[in-house]
């Protein structure tokens, strides 16, 4: 079973990895058999190499300039909920994405990521949200 302070402390070794765009830092926070749920209607990611290659291309690769923080809604057992927010640029394209949502994740006995789900929103700002529609700058 998951303490509080077990929870917290995997939550912010999670946002730290995303901050750092670390796979590695990622992967060990979670067991080798993960699912990794980030869209309902799609299968999971499942397994290290899978959940590193996301993070690799979503976060290492693709973002810029990373916020997060996680507030724990409730533990119950081996599971536990959490409101979170995120923000970063796009490398790609420079836009500005914010992030809110909530996360599902349920531990084994060493306190690694078994399953995790998550649901949350995006705003997103183009990068030339902030030009004159001449295409001047501000």
């Amino acid at each position: 079973m998951m303490t509080n302070a077990q929870f917290e402390a995997w939550l912010q070794r999670y946002g730290r990895a995303w901050i750092e765009g670390d796979p590695e830092a990622i992967v060990a926070i979670f067991a080798p058999d993960a699912e990794y749920h980030e869209e309902p209607f799609e299968p999971p990611m499942v397994g290290h190499e899978a959940i590193r290659h996301y993070w690799a291309a979503g976060a290492r690769d693709g973002q810029r300039n990373v916020t997060f923080q996680a507030a724990p809604i409730a533990l119950d057992g081996d599971r536990g909920y959490a409101h979170w927010t995120a923000s970063f640029t796009r490398v790609a394209s420079g836009a500005f994405v914010e992030l809110t949502g909530v996360l599902a994740a349920r531990f084994d006995d060493a306190g690694r990521c078994r399953e995790f789900r998550e649901w949350w929103h995006r705003r997103e700002t183009p990068a030339a949200a902030s030009r004159l529609p001449s295409g001047r700058e501000e």
